[in-house]
């Protein structure tokens, strides 16, 4: 039942059409800015190196998982660099997507504590799809004519503005200006990808020096979806642990963990529970996230000090 479930969904989406198609969603989003801001890169004044696994909705075959891995540095005072891979599945490998972004910031200070960066970010992204894969799928691609899809490489480039003080950040970007259509020799668009558009903030309360507090809110408009909206709350205690919670928009609740284990080097954890009708039934056991961080010392930020962002 749990493979004929997915199959139908994924049959269902590539027959009829889909008219927009969302980037990966992270819950850890505060911590895997550079992903969706490539005016992030250089922002920590570290070299910083990410490593994220998501899957969601464990245990329904064939749902997605998500691995991002990126890096970003200063390379000056005012020029950062950095490099991000995502690769996104589903469908136990029927459809795989990829993506290699080099990303580049230069930033303005504004004020004694304030700076904006403007970023930009070039590359592409692989598309492998392969219907071989899906079960209870024998007759039904040939007879719409479909056919399998070997590292089909699109083009991209991307953009993005970043504003940060020691204890307030804000964000606006455009990770892909180009659309990308697929199975464009089919008399129907079977998958198409839009620009997505990200807003990104939060604000950090210090109450005392060992609790932080910090409301956080991402935002994502893509024509043809709805609107989602992303809101969290963490706390921070003694620059060690993090314990916070987050909604996504009549999607999910979140839960979610950081421990610091040294100046240089923090674990992330987070859960979501659906609370849609997906999250009702009793094959899905919700959706996990773990996250890797570890930071460098460099000429330019010799201490590291824990931050939300």
């Amino acid at each position: 039942m749990k493979k004929f479930i997915i199959t139908l969904v994924f049959l269902t989406t590539s027959v009829w059409g889909v008219m927009a198609q969302q980037d990966a969603q992270y819950t850890q989003y505060m911590y895997n800015t550079l992903a969706v801001n490539p005016a992030y890169a250089g922002s920590r004044g570290v070299l910083s190196l990410n490593a994220l696994h998501r899957s969601q909705w464990v245990g329904l075959d064939g749902a997605p998982t998500t691995q991002t891995v990126n890096f970003n540095t200063p390379v000056s005072e005012r020029v950062g660099i950095g490099l991000s891979i995502v690769n996104d599945r589903i469908g136990n490998g029927t459809n795989q997507d990829t993506y290699f972004d080099a990303v580049a910031s230069y930033t303005v200070p504004t004020s004694k504590t304030g700076k904006l960066s403007f970023g930009i970010k070039a590359g592409g992204h692989a598309l492998n799809i392969d219907f071989n894969r899906l079960q209870n799928y024998n007759n039904e691609a040939n007879t719409i004519g479909l056919s399998n899809i070997d590292k089909k490489f699109s083009p991209n480039f991307g953009a993005g503005i970043y504003y940060h003080t020691d204890k307030f950040y804000a964000g606006l970007s455009v990770p892909n200006f180009l659309k990308t259509e697929h199975f464009d020799n089919s008399t129907a668009s079977l998958a198409e990808e839009r620009m997505n558009f990200y807003l990104i903030t939060g604000y950090v309360f210090e109450f005392n020096p060992n609790l932080k507090f910090k409301p956080a809110a991402l935002l994502k408009a893509v024509s043809g979806a709805p609107l989602q909206i992303d809101l969290s709350a963490n706390f921070m205690i003694n620059n060690k642990f993090t314990l916070g919670a987050a909604y996504r928009w009549d999607a999910a609740i979140s839960a979610m963990f950081g421990f610091q284990i040294t100046d240089q080097f923090m674990l992330g954890l987070a859960y979501d529970k659906e609370t849609t009708e997906l999250g009702n039934t009793t094959f899905n056991d919700g959706s996990f996230e773990v996250l890797l961080r570890y930071e460098f010392r460099s000429k330019y930020k010799n201490v590291i000090a824990p931050r939300f962002f």
